[in-house]
């Protein structure tokens, strides 16, 4: 009788303890939030567990994972003779569906002009695609049906081994209205001229250029001084800054 009392006693207290345990740690089904064991909460707030919600949590929504794009420098150098570059550009127009404009292109003196090239049609897509091309004004009161630009390649021979190769798009943007169909010249984004730079240097080097720059990555170590094991420096790196952070009373990284 004494031992069935004795284990009563310690099933009710393990049963009373899993249910502390629950209360404390998972979730509040009443607050619908992710809680801990520290002291101090309250709805919105996790006291001092900070790795769930949105704030101080491992979900970022994405933060540093879109790259940031640098933009190519025009005119670009390019270590290459100029007939070597000539001939790569006209490859990279073919490539991208250009027709080389023969009466304007002047091979002799580094121009290479292409025959307008329209990269989209229809009312309904065209307004969007326009806008990443050209700065368009009043497009609201436009009816833009048509878009397309017309690519001019100029070589300046530096020394010989390297030119300066300049990109410039001429972008247009058709309206049609009661008088006809119009094409109205427009402010070039500077797209389509980073664009065709960016395949004329793959096609010469065989790489892609370094347009994007993702995250750079944190490097950290530890160094424990020699005269002392109960001193450990942690040296934090970033290509922007650089933190110590000295920790007397630690020897783990």
């Amino acid at each position: 009788m004494k031992y069935s009392a004795s284990l009563m006693a310690l099933s009710v207290t393990i049963v009373a303890a899993t249910a502390a345990f629950g209360q404390g740690k998972g979730v509040d089904k009443q607050n619908q939030t992710i809680t801990g064991t520290s002291s101090g909460r309250a709805p919105a707030s996790n006291g001092s567990k900070q790795d769930v919600g949105t704030t101080g949590s491992g979900i970022n929504f994405g933060k540093d994972k879109t790259k940031t794009v640098v933009r190519l420098p025009n005119p670009y150098r390019l270590t290459a003779r100029r007939d070597v570059l000539l001939k790569a550009i006209t490859d990279v127009m073919r490539d991208r569906k250009l027709i080389v404009d023969d009466a304007a292109s002047r091979p002799d003196e580094g121009i290479i002009v292409s025959q307008p090239y329209t990269f989209i049609k229809g009312a309904v897509v065209t307004q969007s695609e326009l806008n990443r091309y050209a700065n368009v004004e009043n497009s609201d009161a436009r009816g833009w049906t048509r878009g397309r630009y017309t690519i001019s390649v100029e070589v300046q021979a530096i020394d010989g081994a390297s030119s300066n190769v300049s990109v410039n798009a001429k972008i247009e943007g058709r309206t049609d209205g009661p008088s006809g169909a119009e094409w109205i010249t427009l402010q070039s984004t500077g797209v389509a001229e980073q664009d065709f730079l960016a395949a004329l240097i793959e096609n010469l080097t065989g790489a892609s250029p370094p347009t994007a720059r993702g995250p750079q990555p944190d490097v950290k170590f530890s160094v424990v001084l020699a005269n002392t094991s109960t001193k450990t420096v942690v040296l934090k790196a970033t290509p922007d800054s650089v933190a110590l952070n000295a920790n007397p009373k630690s020897t783990r990284n």
